[in-house]
């Protein structure tokens, strides 16, 4: 049984940072994304990285977030740096879209909060 368990969320002022760990257990995925959603809005992604290494980011945090996989550990990471008040939401990892299809399966997140 697949699971997604996301961690490292919390509360930081405007400008601080913070590290989220996702551990993926039950199978492996040649791709993992970093999603997000506020109340009221739609989930959005916000970056992902392949196996091999490569990584896309949402304008929205260029330069600010850095996403990465430990392939041994099947554990995905998101460092955010410079984090902003409008980083505020619930964070998940996700593969995205597995054989064509969207993957529907979504662990319980972890909240991230910026004070201004």
């Amino acid at each position: 049984q697949v699971q997604f368990v996301e961690s490292g969320g919390g509360l930081v002022q405007a400008g601080g940072s913070l590290r989220l760990s996702c551990v993926v257990s039950g199978d492996t995925f040649n791709a993992m994304g970093w999603y997000r959603q506020v109340p009221g809005k739609e989930r959005e992604l916000v970056a992902a990285v392949s196996r091999g290494g490569l990584t896309s980011y949402e304008d929205f945090v260029k330069g600010r977030f850095t996403i990465s996989m430990d392939d041994a550990k099947n554990t995905v990471y998101l460092q955010m740096d410079n984090l902003k008040p409008e980083d505020t939401a619930v964070y998940y990892c996700n593969p995205g879209f597995v054989a064509g299809r969207p993957y529907d399966y979504w662990g319980q997140g972890t909240q991230v909060t910026v004070s201004s």
